[in-house]
């Protein structure tokens, strides 16, 4: 049914600001969801910490050590199609460790070509809006193009040479690589538990819908990474990044269960990240620590994004920090300040932007909540 034959629900983005601003809202936030196979995620978990630790140890016995962080996110492509077909597994990895390798040439283009910050977070938010697009029209299903624009943000640092452009594009595809052999070697492991589950199928939404979508999260990072610049943060790229996690969801009580759950997700991961980096570990010891929470976070993202945020958080502060040491005092707070910013400006593009079938789905949900 259309919006236009729901004419006694109040659709109106008032009325869906205040649907999403209630304690049934909350209960969806803290509520646990069962795994389609809670041993194919173990499997997945395993795939994407060996890929990571593989990355790492071959880049690291070579002389371009220095670009060990752009092996690890070529090897995020391992993260892509845990419950598709053995087959159809390694067209997806593949495509997405091409898009990943394909988001750090960019950046790093960018920023060798002279582009101001400014214009690399314009640059970022492009290519936020291509990966959503391209991984919605291939069918390429979750963690989503917020992993390409994760990598993509990982290389917006100064960029001297071609030949830096060309190491850290050919370092992140050597990642990429490896996450397919990875997964290539162990997809074995998920065939008969594959055979014995039956998930719904992947909406194939209309090639206009998809460009819209990609469009609204586009114009989102961009005003969510330009605001935290103009703000003077250091990482803008996570305001950005924040701003498109939101914006991934489905529908809009999804868009503000993430919302809130990576707000809360990252606050419990920042002091983890202050713990593990007060310490002062050594290399590998990080890149242990790296591996480890990419394995937690495969396992409990399922059952609830705000558990996988707080493995993500230390992750991802680790990596920037493995990429830039001088910079570990102020991660923690700076990455609070700038996703609470992001995840904010989602929200509010998601409801300004929102369609009428949108609103009436939610107001349809709140409906079915009050029913039950």
């Amino acid at each position: 049914m259309s919006a236009t034959d729901d004419t006694m629900i109040d659709f109106s983005r008032w009325k869906t600001a205040h649907h999403l601003l209630t304690w049934r809202q909350l209960r969806e936030v803290m509520a646990l969801t069962p795994q389609p196979s809670f041993r194919i995620a173990l499997i997945a978990g395993a795939q994407a910490a060996l890929s990571v630790l593989a990355a790492t140890l071959l880049i690291g016995a070579t002389p371009w050590s220095h670009l060990i962080g752009f092996p690890a996110l070529g090897a995020l492509a391992s993260l892509f199609g845990r419950y598709a077909p053995v087959r159809r597994r390694t067209t997806i990895v593949a495509a997405c460790a091409a898009l990943l390798t394909g988001g750090v040439l960019l950046s790093s283009l960018g920023s060798w070509a002279g582009a101001s910050p400014a214009e690399q977070l314009l640059l970022l938010a492009l290519i936020a809006g291509s990966a959503t697009l391209a991984i919605a029209h291939w069918r390429l299903g979750m963690p989503g193009a917020i992993i390409i624009t994760f990598a993509s943000a990982g290389a917006l640092g100064p960029v001297a040479s071609w030949h830096a452009v060309a190491g850290q594009a050919l370092a992140t595809a050597a990642g990429g690589a490896v996450a397919w052999v990875v997964c290539r070697a162990t997809d074995r492991l998920r065939s008969a538990e594959l055979e014995g589950l039956t998930l719904p199928a992947p909406p194939h939404r209309p090639f206009g819908h998809e460009v819209i979508a990609a469009g609204r999260i586009a114009a989102g990072t961009a005003v969510a990474a330009l605001i935290a610049q103009t703000a003077g943060w250091p990482h803008p790229s996570w305001a950005a990044i924040g701003a498109m996690a939101v914006l991934q969801g489905s529908h809009l009580h999804v868009t503000m269960s993430r919302a809130l759950q990576r707000m809360a997700g990252t606050l419990v991961g920042v002091f983890i990240a202050w713990a593990v980096l007060t310490q002062a570990p050594p290399l590998w010891g990080l890149i242990a620590a790296v591996v480890l929470f990419q394995f937690i976070t495969e396992v409990v993202i399922g059952y609830n994004y705000a558990l996988g945020q707080i493995t993500v958080t230390p992750m991802a502060l680790i990596m920037t920090y493995l990429a830039a040491p001088a910079t570990a005092v102020n991660l923690p707070v700076e990455r609070v300040l700038e996703t609470i910013v992001g995840v904010a400006l989602g929200l509010a593009f998601a409801v300004l932007f929102s369609t009428a079938d949108d609103r009436v789905y939610l107001a349809r949900h709140r409906e079915r909540q009050r029913s039950a």
